[in-house]
């Protein structure tokens, strides 16, 4: 038994990980075995261990509520600037999601949090129906702007959940509850990036070359990031890691932020075309692979940038592990695999224009297709806030979320 009264079957083993840095912090072990893994919480750190652990800060912030607007990096900017923009409506926060000016799942769901209190602020706190019927409003709105990243709807329904707990009650305090719970979702997700740093930093090696594909960095978080978190995590524990960022086409993320970021992290990091990528690995040039999600299945499926898929299939060839990095709310158990996972698709203008100019024939067909899916079985492990999941993953998930509830209800 754990001291946290977990039963350990003799089949599994565990390690600690060193302390994280940020809120109530805690020791996660991590529980392996060939039916997946599990994972457990115990003892916080004093504040003098937490200071030692991580001495990298973000160089950027990529949201931010400030009272009566949220400030963002407009990723669309980057990286020839690196400008924050104020929004104040509804309809510029969903104007942001849409043409990625904000864009990675997790950063999606805190910018739709942030966007639905915005939308409160001017609401009318004297009619508890027009209240409501405004709050439905922005929800769906916001709700509409990208199918593809469950942690939209994630956020969107934890806001409606405040609402629904507040009973008949003061609307002024429901407008303040709302803020909070925007802001708390924010914290929370910087917090949950360290932590899944921190389960996968282990699965780097001193010396990997660690390929990527499009933005899983503090960019598409509320910092830190997830893949990009994993790689700082093993940077942070002294090792030597070089990173292999995909352009990926046709918005170019990993070029211009994932190269960017790195950058400014100071974590050596070589741009390629996508298809280069397959090329390297044949060359012996990669060890490790970890990619970003904007959705799982309950089965282990991922769903993340188009052209990951493409990378696991190269990787599993090479026999090079493939690893996705993501917070559970990511995962959609709702979804029993990736075939019900809606995939967006997108204007072919940013397949046929490059930083507005046309680089394919007037009228040529376009499929602008904006994600894949990865199967289960070309993906290594997943590794996510509380412990890196191994197949069966419906197993593991089901350990992780039920490990999840009990610390909620503690």
């Amino acid at each position: 038994m754990t001291e946290a009264g977990l039963r350990i079957p003799e089949c599994i083993s565990f390690r600690p990980l060193s302390p994280l840095t940020l809120g109530p912090t805690l020791v996660i072990l991590i529980l392996s075995s060939s039916k997946g893994l599990l994972a457990d919480h115990i003892h916080s750190q004093t504040t003098c261990e937490r200071e030692r652990t991580f001495k990298v800060e973000d160089p950027f912030r990529t949201i931010e509520w400030k009272g009566d607007h949220i400030r963002l990096l407009d990723q669309t900017r980057l990286p020839t600037e690196e400008l924050y923009i104020e929004i104040r409506t509804v309809d510029q926060i969903c104007d942001a999601i849409r043409r990625l000016a904000v864009r990675g799942a997790p950063a999606i769901g805190v910018a739709a949090a942030m966007g639905v209190a915005l939308g409160m602020l001017d609401a009318d706190v004297h009619d508890q129906e027009l209240f409501r019927s405004r709050f439905k409003a922005v929800c769906d709105q916001i709700a509409a702007t990208r199918p593809t990243a469950v942690n939209l709807f994630w956020a969107v329904e934890r806001m409606r959940s405040v609402l629904a707990r507040s009973g008949d009650g003061d609307l002024r305090e429901l407008q303040r509850r709302l803020e909070e719970e925007a802001v708390l979702m924010e914290e929370e997700d910087r917090l949950l990036c360290r932590r899944i740093g921190e389960a996968g930093a282990d699965l780097l090696s001193n010396g990997d070359t660690v390929l990527t594909h499009c933005n899983a960095g503090g960019c598409a978080t509320a910092g830190y990031g997830t893949a990009l978190g994993v790689i700082r995590a093993a940077v942070e524990q002294g090792k030597k890691i070089s990173v292999v960022s995909d352009e990926t086409r046709p918005l170019n993320q990993g070029a211009r932020i994932t190269a960017w970021e790195l950058m400014k992290l100071r974590i050596p990091v070589t741009l390629i075309p996508d298809n280069t990528a397959g090329a390297l690995m044949q060359r012996g040039e990669i060890q490790k692979v970890v990619v970003g999600a904007d959705r799982i299945a309950r089965n282990g499926d991922a769903a993340n940038k188009i052209g990951t898929y493409s990378v696991a299939v190269l990787a599993r060839y090479h026999e090079i592990p493939f690893y996705v990095a993501a917070p559970l709310s990511t995962i959609d158990l709702s979804a029993p695999s990736g075939a019900g996972i809606p995939i967006e698709e997108r204007d072919p203008a940013e397949v046929t224009h490059i930083g507005g100019v046309r680089i394919a024939p007037e009228g040529v067909p376009v499929r602008n297709i904006a994600f894949d899916v990865t199967p289960h079985h070309l993906i290594a492990g997943i590794i996510t806030e509380v412990g890196v999941a191994a197949e069966p993953y419906e197993e593991a998930f089901k350990a992780f979320f039920e490990g999840k509830r009990e610390e909620t209800e503690t």
